[in-house]
């Protein structure tokens, strides 16, 4: 184990500068205390090869896999990468659908020292262009070469830096027997998370081999309920059911569950309420995992024939926000508690687990150092007292290493000692528990007062002919902007209005009056975007297209 100075600075063979943001002394002294394993992500992933070859790694609707199986595949990847150049230095773009190749691709580009760059391969040809131009990858993996030119569409301009284009039949067929792994610096960059938050174009933060391994690693474990006592899980290995698309932010999950967890992963071809339903029943998986929107559809479909949900110790909630309702639904559906993350690609994270439906939805857990620190401050930057309310920071072993390609978003999201500015408003109660109150970026002003949306969206699901709903803005030229709440309802229940919507939310629920939605728009199922979270921006747009017409319609 090396306990040299970690790496600051990163570049890769085409002139992209990753800089590490936290101090190296913060870094060293995580590894000390052994809050990061200081080895490389395939190397990990090779011990639990070793430890358990016949576990079985990874499950699909027509694949298993063993340890010592999917091992086969990521080295002869890695060969195949390796023959064509590929190697510590590269960016290498990983476009492809969730599954086990992904999942393989992820580990053979560590495995031969170079960074991964995957997203969900929904994605627009746009934003690809943007991520594997701003990442200045050279090499990108697809499925298919048709999906090479969808991904690569150079009609939003040249890409100089773009070498090879492969896909996963060709890296199949590389030669494992002539492949040796890489020797890696622990704190240099494994793998970039994508994220479209709520910034406008999706944003990239880079990971090292510590910190994905280390900081998220350790939430991971605690999630699927590893014990400490016994880091292999020899004794009552835990296997997920993992819904949330792999390349995304909360799908790196089902990475880290493998390679540092050593848990069996079960996968679908695509998300499906039914589908679910049966693969849960057949394979038994111990752990669900999801984002809200997808809990709340799976708990309100009904039974399958046969339907057997007994197996799931803990259904996990990130991505979203976990409203009471969803929260209420999970756990009269599946039975047993809920964990809620609290998080984001950039190195923010909080868990709790609830077993009761009255519980506040907004009290997210008590921070673990071995992740990441927490703290609430004001607009200078400095701590606030227990109690009071201010933008939320993180810190810790998990903490990325930069934003990808934009120092500018460094500059404005990272203080000088390395804390990220999460842009998320809360409280840090008095027993040291954190209080998320609302995102700081996404509020609408109306007529100079500010609304929360998720406040409001919150008593809109306790309607109960509400099965789903979001509240966005819509401009207004009057008032600046006016709060559109977005609603599907359950069949058979009337249309509910403007009228009757802010009759109950002012009179059952309480809220103040100039909290209370003036639009709403009917929808038969609210848009998903690539990362399975409600696409706000495709909803804004048709609230915003059904009513700037006439902003005081209904």
């Amino acid at each position: 184990m090396t306990t040299a100075a970690p790496v600051r600075t990163w570049r890769s063979d085409n002139g992209l500068v990753l800089r590490d943001t936290v101090p190296a002394r913060l870094r060293l002294q995580w590894v000390q205390r052994g809050d990061c394993p200081d080895v490389g992500l395939y190397q990990a992933f090779a011990e639990r090869v070793r430890v358990h070859a016949d576990r079985l790694a990874v499950r699909t609707s027509d694949v298993q896999l063993t340890y010592r199986q999917f091992d086969l595949h990521v080295l002869q990847m890695a060969a195949a990468l390796a023959a064509s150049g590929a190697g510590p230095g590269d960016i290498v773009g990983v476009r492809l659908p969730s599954g086990w190749r992904a999942l393989a691709v992820d580990l053979a580009v560590a495995a031969v020292g170079a960074v991964a760059l995957p997203w969900p391969a929904g994605q627009g040809s746009r934003e690809s262009h943007a991520l594997l131009e701003l990442s200045r990858a050279r090499f990108l993996v697809t499925e298919a070469e048709t999906d090479s030119a969808s991904a690569i569409d150079r009609r939003h301009g040249p890409l100089d830096h773009l070498e090879h284009v492969v896909t996963v039949d060709d890296l199949l067929r590389g030669d494992p027997e002539a492949f040796r792994p890489a020797d890696v610096e622990p704190e240099a960059p494994a793998r970039i998370l994508v994220s479209s938050g709520s910034e406008t174009a999706p944003k990239m933060t880079a990971y090292s081999h510590n910190a994905l391994l280390g900081g998220r690693g350790t939430y991971v474990a605690a999630v699927l309920g590893l014990d400490p006592d016994d880091p292999y899980g020899e004794t009552d290995a835990p296997s997920a059911l993992v819904l949330a698309p792999l390349a995304s932010s909360y799908g790196s999950l089902g990475l880290v569950a493998l390679a540092g967890c050593g848990a069996t992963l079960h996968l679908l071809d695509r998300f499906d309420p039914e589908g679910v339903l049966r693969a849960v029943t057949a394979w038994r998986p111990t752990h669900l995992v999801g984002v809200p929107t997808m809990l709340r559809r799976i708990a309100d479909h009904p039974p399958v024939p046969g339907e057997e949900l007994g197996s799931l110790r803990k259904v996990v909630s990130s991505g979203a926000q976990l409203t009471s309702a969803v929260l209420a639904a999970a756990l009269k559906r599946f039975r047993c508690p809920v964990t809620n993350v609290y998080g984001s690609s950039d190195g923010v994270n909080c868990r709790t687990t609830w077993t009761d439906p009255q519980q506040d939805v907004s009290r997210v857990g008590t921070p673990d150092p071995r992740v990441t620190e927490l703290r609430v401050c004001g607009p200078d930057d400095r701590p606030l007292p227990p109690g009071t309310s201010g933008e939320i920071q993180a810190r810790g072993p998990m903490s990325p290493l930069c934003y990808v390609g934009a120092p500018e978003l460094d500059r404005r999201y990272r203080t000088a000692d390395g804390w990220v500015r999460t842009g998320d408003l809360g409280v840090i109660e008095a027993d040291g528990s954190l209080r998320v109150l609302d995102r700081l970026k996404q509020v609408v002003i109306r007529g100079g007062w500010t609304i929360s949306p998720a406040e409001v969206e919150e008593q809109v699901h306790a309607h109960p002919d509400v099965a789903e709903a979001a509240c966005v803005a819509v401009p207004d030229p009057d008032l600046g902007e006016r709060l559109c709440a977005c609603l599907v309802q359950r069949p058979g229940t009337p249309p509910l209005d403007v009228a009757s919507l802010g009759a109950y939310l002012g009179g059952e629920r309480g809220l103040a009056r100039r909290k209370l939605p003036e639009l709403v728009l009917h929808l038969e199922r609210l848009p998903l975007g690539a990362t399975g979270k409600v696409c706000r921006r495709t909803l804004t747009a048709a609230a915003t297209a059904r009513h700037l017409p006439d902003p005081g319609g209904a």
